[in-house]
């Protein structure tokens, strides 16, 4: 085995919903950008593994298509929220295993205007669970599934550590600020503290509109190849490696508390992994993108990769470490508070991030001296993806 490389990324801007070209047609952009900038043709990919949640079976074929039509292998992943990186492992996992050479992962979706909502009403569905188990443990008001578990989870974080709420706030100050320099964020414009914080709540008692990620609609791809594969064609963009990647997911005796019910435990489990494998600590990464569909989970995240000590969030957050000049550089990408969170798409949109900062060519948001990264991307479900990656 040989850590597969990241041969080249590509997204296409994201755009609200009604304002965005059809999934195929994004897709295709896409998948032709990381095509173009890993310097292959299309009948180099010998599989390809397609992320969305909202869509009939075989989207990725239908929009994988309008590229060609080789007779390849093509998988639909749908993990929730973190379908995106599941795609990438599984296409890693092909090259690493030596079942092929070069692989494509590529997600999409078009999403409505709104709050998430399930289209499969008429049968159970896989949240019940755990929204039982919030009722139980907690007293959270009605509201739609991802506003409730993660403003409950946010509620639960504060009261267990004492934090002052404006922590959340503070993240989505943090983050704006860096989404003013990436051209491929939906929202660019700075926010101030006081604005965040004095936007509409959404759910009570501390979870505010500028705390929240908009739903989008957008395309992101990642082609992936062993070093010898990227020898043998010389090309000159494989210089980033997948070190290590884990995806973990619930644990029944741990679902005790709203953080865990939105994917703590999961994180730390995969994260752990993660670093076993890499021989590598979280100490190591200059540049971490993370699943913010929520600030609240921005905060809990910090500390379930181990950025800093259990209740120890808000220091870090005053400390200014999640910023440049600080320990990390967090979502230098705006994450996606900013830039938005078309599901299927999400998680390649990060490693397409860390790969540009990786390779040095990230622009006015370039991280200074950037050789490890950390990615993690959340499905409630559940599945948390911990992904590794070096410059070589």
């Amino acid at each position: 085995m040989t850590h597969t490389r990241i041969a080249g990324v590509g997204m296409v801007k994201f755009s609200k919903p009604g304002q965005n070209e059809p999934y195929r047609v994004m897709a295709a952009k896409a998948i032709k950008l990381a095509l173009s900038d890993a310097g292959i043709e299309y009948k180099y990919i010998q599989q390809a593994y397609a992320s969305y949640i909202y869509g009939d079976s075989t989207c990725g074929q239908h929009a994988l298509y309008e590229v060609g039509m080789t007779g390849i292998p093509v998988v639909n992943v749908n993990n929730n929220c973190s379908s995106g990186s599941t795609a990438l492992y599984l296409a890693r996992q092909a090259v690493e295993f030596g079942a092929v050479e070069c692989a494509l992962a590529f997600g999409f979706e078009e999403m409505q205007k709104g709050a998430l909502g399930s289209h499969w009403d008429d049968r159970e569905s896989p949240f019940d669970p755990m929204l039982n188990k919030l009722s139980e443990i907690s007293t959270a008001p009605e509201g739609p599934l991802a506003l409730r578990m993660f403003g409950q989870a946010g509620s639960a974080y504060i009261e267990k550590y004492n934090a002052n709420p404006n922590i959340f706030g503070k993240v989505s100050v943090k983050t704006r600020s860096h989404a003013v320099n990436n051209p491929y964020s939906l929202f660019a414009n700075k926010l101030t503290l006081d604005e965040v914080m004095g936007s509409p709540i959404i759910f009570p008692p501390y979870l505010t509109r500028f705390m929240a990620c908009p739903p989008t609609c957008g395309a992101a791809a990642v082609v992936v190849c062993s070093p010898a594969f990227a020898k043998k064609h010389g090309l000159t963009n494989a210089n980033v490696e997948i070190v290590a990647q884990s995806i973990a997911t619930d644990i029944a005796d741990t679902w005790t508390d709203p953080m865990k019910l939105i994917g703590s435990e999961m994180t730390a489990k995969a994260a752990k992994e993660v670093y076993e494998l890499a021989g590598m600590g979280p100490e190591e990464a200059q540049v971490v993108e993370l699943h913010d569909c929520f600030t609240p989970n921005e905060v809990i995240t910090y500390e379930g990769l181990g950025l800093c000590d259990e209740g120890q969030a808000e220091q870090f957050i005053c400390d200014n470490d999640n910023t440049y000049g600080g320990k990390f550089v967090v979502n230098p990408s705006g994450g996606l508070m900013s830039k938005g969170h078309p599901i299927g798409a999400t998680g390649l949109a990060q490693c397409t991030e860390l790969t540009w900062h990786l390779r040095g060519t990230a622009g006015k948001r370039q991280v200074e001296g950037a050789r490890v990264a950390l990615q993690h991307n959340l499905g409630l479900g559940g599945a948390a993806v911990v992904s590794m990656f070096r410059k070589v």
